[in-house]
């Protein structure tokens, strides 16, 4: 089987980059991520993670990370007191990279290869890769928020990415950086009002259930009502992906992996999709 083999949305709160700052409510998360990194990898051996930031942020193109090897520091420019600058190495997918841009251009997508040598990651990118994959075995392709995308070129790229998949019969599992509720306040211990929680939880339901073309359908109205992080953009990615999963191999099924971690007025989660047979090796 080949293509995006799974999808999931992981969370890359900056507290969780070091171990000493992260507060006991987001260690929830944490420790998601390295279980579903760590059956990912060794039940799923996937070829590639193809990972959306809400983080690293492009205005018209759809920028695809083709350099062979990514390699620097990731400071998070927002709270570098959080992230200072720390060292990171994997290994890059020139090829999906250059064949992903084919496929975007296709579908009516603008986007442009990244080959910047100087070019070094967001924490929305590091964050979760880092509990995924700590010893960087899997090759990473990156994909910015492009803030002149609506939802629906979102699905597009979704797609896009799934067929690139596909044409070159890689084993991907894509991976949305992103909160869900993010109307952001003072305060990190503080979680979202009652009833975008109570949203959010319906979202996350919805994808356990494997409710691809009801959540889309709807997600208009909840990602403004929750005020998703970045318009809602990366989990439109997301669910692009997943609707493609879906068409190829039939009805999907998800799984929650640790609880709810608040962060600010945000609420994240970690929670994947695939396909029925896919999902039962992932629990």
């Amino acid at each position: 089987m080949s293509g995006v083999v799974a999808a999931a949305i992981v969370a890359h709160v900056p507290t969780m980059g070091v171990a000493e700052k992260t507060p006991e409510f987001q260690k929830t998360l944490v420790e998601a991520e390295k279980t579903i990194g760590r059956l990912l990898r060794e039940r799923l051996r996937p070829d590639l993670w193809v990972i959306a930031s809400a983080h690293w942020v492009a205005t018209f193109d759809w920028l695809v990370t083709a350099q062979p090897l990514h390699e620097g520091h990731c400071v998070a420019d927002e709270a570098p007191n959080l992230i200072p600058g720390i060292a990171y190495r994997y290994r890059g997918d020139p090829t999906f990279a250059d064949t992903l841009v084919a496929e975007l251009a296709a579908a009516g997508v603008p986007s442009v290869a990244n080959t910047s040598s100087r070019y070094e990651w967001d924490y929305g990118t590091w964050v979760p890769l880092s509990h995924l994959d700590p010893a960087a075995e899997v090759p990473v392709v990156g994909l910015p928020t492009v803030l002149m995308s609506d939802h629906a070129e979102c699905l597009k790229a979704g797609e896009a990415v799934h067929a690139a998949a596909k044409k070159l019969g890689r084993r991907a599992v894509f991976l949305a950086s992103t909160a869900m509720s993010h109307v952001l306040v003072r305060g990190r211990h503080l979680l979202p009002t009652p009833e975008r929680v109570a949203a959010d939880r319906r979202f996350v339901e919805a994808l356990e259930a494997g409710a691809i073309d009801a959540t889309i359908a709807g997600f208009g109205e909840y990602s403004n009502f929750t005020g998703a992080e970045m318009g809602g953009r990366t989990l439109a990615t997301f669910l692009g992906v997943a609707r493609s999963i879906a068409r190829e191999r039939g009805a999907l099924a998800g799984h929650r992996y640790g609880d709810y971690g608040q962060s600010s007025g945000s609420y994240n989660a970690v929670v994947a999709v695939a396909d029925p047979p896919t999902m039962a090796r992932l629990n």
